[in-house]
């Protein structure tokens, strides 16, 4: 019984000290994260998200744009001539994963957007 006893406190401690949870964002709690704001992941890649919908994409030295909306708690990307893609939007303190099913999630962070030449 003290084993358990000790198993369930060390647990605990752990748990406390852990970082925030990952949570699933809501629709209205998505358009606040994104709008007038950037998510990256600090080095390939960066998404500028505009008021209005519109999308500007920075990748690997490339420039390109698209849209976004807010559809059914996901945030759909529409990226040049590419289908529009909904993500899942799961967050824990500063880091962003977008999660679809059967792929790897992008993570990355939201910030204020780094100025780039267009």
């Amino acid at each position: 019984m003290k084993v358990w006893a000790l198993f369930a406190a060390v647990l605990g401690a752990t748990s406390a000290n852990a970082t925030d949870p990952m949570r699933q964002l809501k629709g209205g709690e998505i358009t606040k994260k994104f709008t007038g704001l950037e998510f990256t992941d600090d080095v390939h890649w960066a998404y500028v998200f505009r008021r209005g919908g519109t999308l500007d994409v920075f990748s690997m030295g490339s420039v390109g744009t698209g849209t976004w909306r807010v559809q059914s708690d996901e945030l759909c990307l529409k990226r040049g001539k590419d289908e529009a893609r909904c993500y899942a939007v799961w967050t824990s303190g500063k880091k962003i994963e977008l999660r679809r099913e059967g792929e790897l999630p992008d993570e990355g962070v939201v910030q204020k957007p780094s100025p780039r030449a267009r």
